[in-house]
């Protein structure tokens, strides 16, 4: 670990204390773990103490961990990802929240603190279904409005419920059950001697 990366953990413990659940290094970033109930604090913290100056979310993301790994995964199954950057101290730090219930998955907003966490908090409430209280105008960015579910959430099926297409005859847009088959797309690999060869 470099030096830089053994004081951000230093300022983090000093800062924060209990409130990190777990704290690992990987791909060179240091990557904390905190509750939903201590989730605003610690974002507080991360922005405001000197030492910390986290003035910039790079990206925020849902994570659905239902099937993680090589098999079923036990705990909760969405999490938040946040991406924090430091212009300042020149620093990154990811941050990880798990939303308490599975069924109604939510994790505070926090919009009030980086105003560009809005569209990224709007995706993730569109494509998983995690709700942001707080978040003043928290609505679908990517899909319709009529759309029914959450892609991104691994127990949506691969085809969708229905599709929408244009309809000539009563001139307007239909939406009706999908009417994709099931196929299995088998990639034609093609490798001729002479495949390049001016």
């Amino acid at each position: 670990m470099s030096a830089k990366l053994e004081t951000l953990g230093q300022n983090l413990e000093k800062h924060l204390g209990e409130r990190i659940k777990s704290k690992k290094l990987a791909l060179g970033e240091l990557t904390i773990e905190v509750s939903a109930g201590d989730y605003l604090e610690v974002m507080k913290a991360l922005r405001d103490e000197a030492e910390l100056r986290f003035d910039e979310v790079a990206d925020l993301c849902g994570v659905d961990y239902s099937a993680y790994g090589n098999g079923e995964r036990q705990g909760l199954r969405y999490a938040v990802v946040v991406h924090l950057l430091s212009v300042a101290n020149n620093l990154r730090l990811r941050v990880r929240v798990f939303a308490d219930n599975d069924n109604f998955p939510s994790v505070p907003s926090i919009t009030e603190l980086w105003a560009s966490a809005n569209w990224f908090e709007r995706e993730a409430f569109d494509l998983y279904g995690i709700v942001f209280p707080g978040h003043n105008d928290l609505r679908r960015i990517l899909t319709d409005y009529g759309f029914i579910g959450h892609p991104f959430r691994k127990d949506f099926p691969i085809s969708g419920y229905v599709e929408m297409r244009y309809d000539p005859d009563q001139r307007r847009v239909i939406y009706q059950p999908v009417t994709i088959e099931p196929r299995e797309n088998t990639p034609r690999i093609v490798r001729e001697e002479t495949y390049g060869d001016l």
